[in-house]
């Protein structure tokens, strides 16, 4: 299987003039390739192969508007049509159907202040202990934090909107197989807290946007007020930018570290499907939904389960995980938001509502759960088994309260 390697690099003054020359070429050559098929399209015509659009571009090169993109090299170039191919392909692909998932866009002009990014193939770099060479670019200073695993077959060289650089490498990696040690765990996901397990425990995430909320808030204030187009708006902007990276590191950090101990600790994840792009339509949760990274935490657990040839299931989401008693199986009624803890009037067992939303969704996915009833005897129950008769429940603010941990 194949996975992405990235590192920072440290470009010296002029090695980033010439990147920002690369990235302006390439963006040329995207926009200008895409402003001729949105043409053809509207005279009717079909969108050219990429040999066409190839041949298109070594006629361009020779006039002389625009003979500075001989300046760089043709590598990267060439990448960028094929990346548009790509993306015709796909956008074309899930009109018809073909394509999974949600429905893809048509590609859009790339602007000059967002990311930017070049890609080489295997022909445009070499590697060395301290340095990658690129193609008219020059030796790039990186830190090598982990060891490449094997031969990249090509790498993207990242500018992001905060001014840092990256390189990107694509390697084959070999599945780690993990030993099987039986264990198995269902999540249920929330907002208070993170991610509640079916062993009780409960993680809470570190919110990186809400602790940085009035201080970003300021930023944007500030850069509103600055002029277009000078030095104290540009030097504003990636004052933002930043703040928006150190937002993004914070959380995916925390989400590449938790995933990983779950993927490692447990041979059966379970978690529930989320109806996460409905749920972020409510405006009052919408900001602290978003600084969770449900969706990003679901990706790295199923890609994570796959290399480490782990068992990921995905439970439908109109599971009664937060109304059925995880003991006797009974449905308890529909609960309000602010019911946190709750006791079965069929069997009288004591629940805290996530640790039991958690437990039933380890028992939708397949996996039995031995849990105690009120009387303090065992009790092994199946959702699908259980009982669908309805029950009342009863708030209590009495009993003690789960162990509550900080993942860091």
């Amino acid at each position: 299987m194949k996975a992405r390697y990235q590192y920072r690099i440290y470009p010296t003054d002029q090695q980033k003039r010439l990147l920002s020359q690369l990235f302006g070429c390439v963006r040329v050559v995207w926009n200008d390739t895409l402003a001729y098929c949105q043409e053809l399209y509207r005279q009717g015509e079909k969108k050219p192969k990429y040999t066409e659009l190839s041949k298109r571009l070594t006629q361009i090169k020779k006039t002389t508007e625009k003979v500075w993109l001989t300046e760089v090299s043709s590598i990267p170039l060439q990448q960028s049509l094929r990346d548009l191919e790509t993306a015709y392909s796909n956008f074309f692909a899930s009109c018809k159907g073909e394509r999974k998932g949600k429905k893809v866009k048509p590609p859009k002009f790339k602007k000059r202040k967002s990311k930017q990014s070049a890609r080489f193939t295997d022909n445009g770099f070499t590697i060395n202990q301290y340095h990658v060479t690129l193609a008219k670019i020059g030796d790039l200073r990186i830190v090598w934090s982990r060891p490449l695993p094997s031969k990249p077959s090509s790498v993207t060289v990242i500018k992001d909107a905060s001014d840092r650089y990256f390189l990107s490498f694509v390697v084959e990696v070999q599945s780690e197989i993990l030993p099987n040690n039986g264990e198995s765990v269902g999540i249920d996901l929330g907002i208070a807290t993170f991610a509640t397990l079916s062993t009780g425990e409960k993680i809470d995430a570190p919110k990186p946007l809400k602790k940085r909320l009035k201080r970003l808030r300021k930023a944007q204030k500030n850069l509103s007020r600055k002029q277009k187009g000078s030095k104290r708006r540009e030097k504003t902007r990636k004052r933002v930018a930043k703040i928006h990276a150190k937002i993004k590191d914070t959380r995916t950090d925390f989400l590449h570290k938790l995933s990983t101990r779950v993927v490692r600790e447990n041979q059966t994840i379970i978690l529930e499907d989320l109806n996460t792009s409905g749920m972020v339509k409510n405006r009052k949760l919408s900001r602290a939904i978003s600084d969770l990274g449900w969706r990003s935490f679901r990706d790295m657990l199923s890609a994570k389960s796959d290399k480490y040839r782990r068992d990921f299931r995905i439970i439908s989401r109109w599971e009664l995980t937060s109304q059925r008693c995880s003991c006797c199986g009974n449905i308890g009624g529909k609960k309000a938001l602010n019911i946190r803890e709750w006791e079965c009037l069929f069997c009288g067992t004591f629940h805290d509502r996530d640790v039991n939303a958690a437990i039933n969704i380890k028992v939708a996915g397949g996996q039995s759960e031995t849990s105690k009833n009120g009387r303090g005897g065992k009790c092994k129950t199946s959702v699908k088994e259980a009982a669908s008769r309805e029950a009342s429940t009863v708030r209590l603010s009495s009993r003690p309260k789960p162990i509550r941990r900080s993942f860091n």
